[in-house]
């Protein structure tokens, strides 16, 4: 592994944590990223010809400190006499990367993200950037947008953190639920971004995946009365116990129905299983809590065959009325092809596109015309279903299932 590799391995597996200190310390979200920036190219240096440090993390957190006390001096001796500028950290001395203390950070991190005075997109947008460390194209991509919307959406929410003076700190418990959706969207949107990666080599991220389920067991301990807390914990939870039979052994994508289900994690199963329980109990149903249910149908059948499809397609109906979305309705298509027939979820993917706004919103959706190839291709009409898995190749960012979608292109193509 060259240099270049181990660093950006590193970075990802800690940025959230490295990046939540220094903003803590620094009391600064732009300083802290560019001073990370600038850890990052001194490790470039660094460790291409002496390798890497026992404690990768601890030194770039270490780097990036003396980096932002460096910036802060040169833009003391460059400020004009009587200029007010912000002071030194209080502190020089090289901070620990202390595990007790950085998980604080990483939540005081994501409730400053996430407050109200932002727009909730914003909210979202800004803590998948900074505590996921998911990069601007991949967050616009999550949410459907241009990469240059993004880009202004993270700086007037930096700017407004900033010129507001909005506190870094976890809010009293009198103000948590007004900040529930958020969290709750942030840490799936991280989660997803582990088990489905939208770009990059990696068709997994499993630091990402760990570490959303660490937020929301923290969340859910946290709120201990919101039952939505509690299904998107079961909801991750049973998602990643299927993560270990998703890839064969040359690292190729592996559908749920193809999948060894003696592989699938039983112990994060029955954690889930029993999270979905608590949820259902408290009586006061969500979205997360009807995505866990269909998870959960999905682990407890033995096989494909033996799945509940009608039950799951029916709770597609529910989440599309709760929380109506085109990756909801691609998902429920594709449900009720499972339950009634190909020919049916291809009808309902077409009714899709009968609103202009969707309809472009779809032209670039790349989920959207690979479940259109694959209900094409069960069907026999071998030349559409072909031209729908090239778009869903050129689209798809994720090497794992653009190279199924081409293995799966290639079999349509073959006489």
């Amino acid at each position: 592994m060259t240099a270049a590799e181990q660093i950006e391995a590193v970075f990802r597996q800690e940025h959230g944590r490295i990046l939540a200190a220094l903003i803590g310390q620094l009391g600064d979200f732009a300083l802290a990223e560019d001073a990370l920036q600038d850890a990052l190219v001194e490790a470039l240096e660094s460790w291409e010809t002496s390798g890497p440090p026992r404690s990768p993390g601890a030194w770039l957190l270490s780097v990036a400190r003396r980096r932002a006390i460096d910036r802060l001096r040169r833009a003391r001796r460059e400020q004009p006499a009587g200029a007010d500028l912000e002071t030194l950290p209080a502190s020089q001395e090289e901070p620990a990367m202390d595990d007790d203390q950085i998980p604080d950070e990483r939540l005081k991190l994501m409730f400053t993200c996430c407050h109200p005075a932002l727009a909730l997109e914003s909210q979202v947008a800004l803590t998948l950037h900074t505590l996921g460390g998911l990069k601007t194209p991949e967050i616009a991509r999550a949410f459907l947008v241009p990469e240059a919307t993004m880009a202004q959406r993270l700086a007037r929410a930096r700017a407004k953190i900033r010129d507001a003076g909005i506190p870094y700190r976890v809010p009293p418990a009198s103000l948590l639920p007004e900040r529930l959706e958020a969290l709750l969207a942030v840490i799936y949107l991280i989660f997803n971004e582990g088990y489905v990666t939208t770009g990059g080599d990696a068709p997994i991220r499993r630091e990402l995946c760990g570490e959303a389920i660490r937020l929301g067991r923290v969340l859910a301990a946290l709120m201990a009365h919101s039952a939505e807390a509690r299904g998107l914990l079961a909801l991750m939870l049973l998602h990643d116990a299927r993560r270990p039979a998703r890839l064969d052994a040359a690292g190729e994508l592996v559908l749920l129905e193809q999948q060894e289900r003696s592989r699938w994690d039983r112990e994060k199963i029955r954690e889930g299983t029993a999270a979905l329980d608590e949820a259902l109990a408290l009586r006061d149903p969500g979205p997360y809590q009807v995505q866990a249910a269909i998870s959960a149908l999905h682990a407890e059948a033995p096989s494909t065959a033996d799945t509940d499809w009608r039950q799951i397609a029916a709770l597609y109906d529910t989440l599309a009325r709760m929380t109506p979305s085109l990756v909801v309705e691609v998902n429920r298509a594709a449900a009720a092809a499972m339950a009634y027939g190909p020919e049916t979820g291809l009808q309902m993917l077409h009714r899709l596109q009968s609103q202009p706004e969707d309809a472009r919103q779809l032209d670039g959706f790349y989920p959207y015309h690979a479940a259109r190839a694959d209900l094409l291709r069960r069907l026999g009409q071998r030349a559409a279903a072909a031209e729908a898995y090239r778009r869903a190749v050129a689209l798809c960012g994720n090497r794992a299932e653009q190279a199924f979608l081409q293995r799966r292109l290639d079999e349509t193509l073959a006489p």
